[in-house]
């Protein structure tokens, strides 16, 4: 396999990874709030701190990839988010699941190292379609809302995020073995690259454009579970499902769109 698909994968694999633990309190929310006493505005805080770094963090993400390669940012990032699936496996309180979620938003900040690596391997032609697969990597959040409630059914929240802590151990090993570490590296200081990129008028009409669009997924994406919960009286797996299902049809169209 060539080094250009070898971190193709990898880099779309390291995405669906770090997309499923970045939802992962949204899903368990349903089981949580069993056992940790939480009103809905609780819950609803508790779900959106990760969203709220995982957005943030995704500028200084970029930058640092370009700067350090994604096999660093990977590798790091993959350690960081054992730190809340600990946190969150041990939650007793409201604080304790705020702490977590807020770290469980290096999860969702991945998403640009492989926007910012990937097309370093690839003519530029194929742009558009590389990181369209590599966007597909948003599946994750998908399957962790399909699993987590059918695993939480049968083992319990916290043994499903053990699973999860496993799992990320699993990739640490091997961004460590098979993440590029020859990968083409970018030093212009971050203020000369802020400076010239604030000018173009194009770029502030896509963020806005990307936070009414891809802002109003995620909404549905990390509430749905709880809303139809909530609202509908659906069970725990059923509602899993649906959620899952709205996920995976937006997935598809990624490398469509790409």
């Amino acid at each position: 396999m060539t080094i250009e698909k070898k971190q193709l994968f990898l880099q779309t694999a390291s995405l669906i990874a770090g997309f499923m633990v970045w939802v992962l309190l949204s899903s368990l929310m349903p089981f949580i709030k069993e056992d940790i006493p939480l009103s809905l505005t609780q819950q609803a805080w508790v779900i959106a701190l990760p969203v709220l770094l995982g957005s943030l963090l995704r500028i200084p993400f970029g930058y640092l990839t370009n700067k350090y390669g994604a096999r660093v940012l990977f590798l790091w990032s993959f350690v960081i988010l054992l730190i809340p699936i600990t946190i969150i496996y041990f939650a007793t309180s409201l604080f304790t699941l705020l702490i977590g979620g807020v770290l469980l938003g290096v999860g969702g900040a991945l998403f640009s190292v492989g926007v910012t690596s990937l097309p370093k391997y690839y003519p530029k032609e194929k742009h558009g379609l590389i990181n369209g697969i590599y966007g597909a990597g948003n599946i994750g959040t998908a399957i962790t809302a399909f699993i987590v409630p059918i695993l939480a059914a049968s083992l319990g929240w916290r043994r499903t995020t053990a699973i999860f802590f496993a799992g990320i151990a699993i990739f640490i090993l091997l961004t460590f073995l098979i993440g590029d570490r020859k990968e083409k590296r970018v030093s212009v200081p971050f203020y000369d690259q802020f400076i010239e990129v604030r000018k173009n008028s194009r770029l502030w009409f896509l963020c806005l454009f990307y936070f009414i669009t891809f802002g109003s997924f995620v909404a549905f994406t990390i509430y749905l579970p709880s809303f139809l919960i909530n609202q509908f009286d659906l069970n725990k797996i059923d509602a899993g499902i649906r959620t899952a299902g709205f996920i995976a049809i937006a997935t598809i169209f990624r490398p469509v769109g790409g």
